[in-house]
């Protein structure tokens, strides 16, 4: 099968490699859609942690926001899940430790990362092999695009619950690309009044398309009470914004993750009453996040500016924009379309 590869920092082929084979308690999957993320990128540049930490390692494949169709099953596996249309949780667990054994494997010492951390091959390619647990199915109401969104929405979805424990309240999201586009999205469904802070005119007037009327430059932001800031960008000073923004006894949620440390006043914290939330992961919010797309209370397909094939994934991973990619921030690639 046709997989892509990154070979080095910046480096990458699209390979022929062996299709997977499915071990005892797998599934091999006919990919559909992959999104490619911030995370992806890191790791085409070097840049990424887990590189350096040697959590991670070249030769890679990339691809953990993915979906498509169960094509066979290991031994052990249930059969209702032959021809299922699944996406899959990133985070793979040991299965056994404290962490595991309470319903916590995202955040497992052990845990692999399919096409990020650890050995096992992610979804940029024509075949995936990944454990039946980390199956969820999608509904037929829940497209291609929708469902390989599902693992970028689940960090959204929890990022917007913490931001709105009681449902409602005032929002503030600092950075709209895709995570803060999707954490804007479930906070307006929970009934949140939601505002958004970004740079780039691009990026401001695309989530006006998207719906959202209060949406603002650092400098033009107004003198309101925010009950809760969600920091969703790269941004190393932000976090200490969100702070210094947020109504006292408010919260201050951070899914973003910049290059280098953020720091915040934690006298701020205290003395503000704030409760600070951080969101790794989105495996405890799969199935709700499924939910809300089949149920078209969130619709994340707008997002979506582009889908590419394999051939065209260095070129994105290196920021390159797809000839007539639309105003989203998200690209989307399809292993089986191929360019002769």
């Amino acid at each position: 099968m046709r997989a892509f590869v990154l070979t080095g920092p910046g480096t990458y082929e699209v390979q022929d490699v062996p299709a997977p084979a499915a071990a005892p308690g797998e599934v091999v999957v006919d990919v559909e859609r992959v999104g490619v993320c911030g995370t992806d990128m890191e790791l085409f540049s070097g840049e990424m942690a887990y590189l350096h930490q040697g959590l991670a390692a070249y030769p890679l494949r990339l691809g953990h926001e993915w979906c498509g169709r169960v094509a066979s099953l290991g031994p052990g596996v249930d059969p209702v899940w032959f021809g299922r249309r699944v996406m899959g949780d990133t985070m793979l667990g040991c299965g056994t430790c404290h962490r595991c054994v309470r319903g916590r494997g995202h955040l497992c010492e052990l845990r692999q990362e399919l096409g990020v951390r650890g050995s096992r091959p992610g979804a940029l390619a024509e075949q995936v092999a990944v454990p039946v647990s980390s199956l969820h199915a999608l509904p037929a109401s829940v497209d291609a695009a929708a469902g390989a969104l599902v693992e970028p929405g689940g960090n959204a979805l929890r990022a917007a619950r913490a931001a709105t424990p009681d449902q409602g309240g005032r929002v503030l999201i600092l950075g709209p690309g895709t995570i803060g586009l999707l954490v804007a999205m479930f906070a307006r469904a929970r009934g949140a009044e939601v505002h958004l802070m970004g740079e780039t005119p691009a990026s401001l007037d695309f989530a006006r398309q998207l719906g959202f009327a209060h949406v603002w430059r650092e400098e033009n932001l107004p003198d309101l009470a925010f009950d809760s800031v969600v920091d969703a960008s790269n941004s190393a000073r932000l976090p200490a914004l969100a702070l210094d923004l947020v109504e006292p006894g408010g919260r201050v949620v951070c899914i973003g993750l910049a290059g280098e440390p953020s720091r915040i006043d934690t006298r701020s914290l205290a003395l503000k009453d704030v409760t600070a939330v951080g969101v790794l992961s989105a495996s405890p919010a799969l199935d709700d996040t499924i939910r809300a797309y089949a149920s078209g209370s969130v619709d994340p397909r707008p997002l979506v500016a582009a889908t590419v094939g394999l051939d065209q994934v260095g070129p994105v991973l290196a920021g390159e924009r797809p000839a007539a990619a639309g105003a989203g921030p998200k690209i989307h690639i399809d292993p089986r379309v191929r360019i002769d």
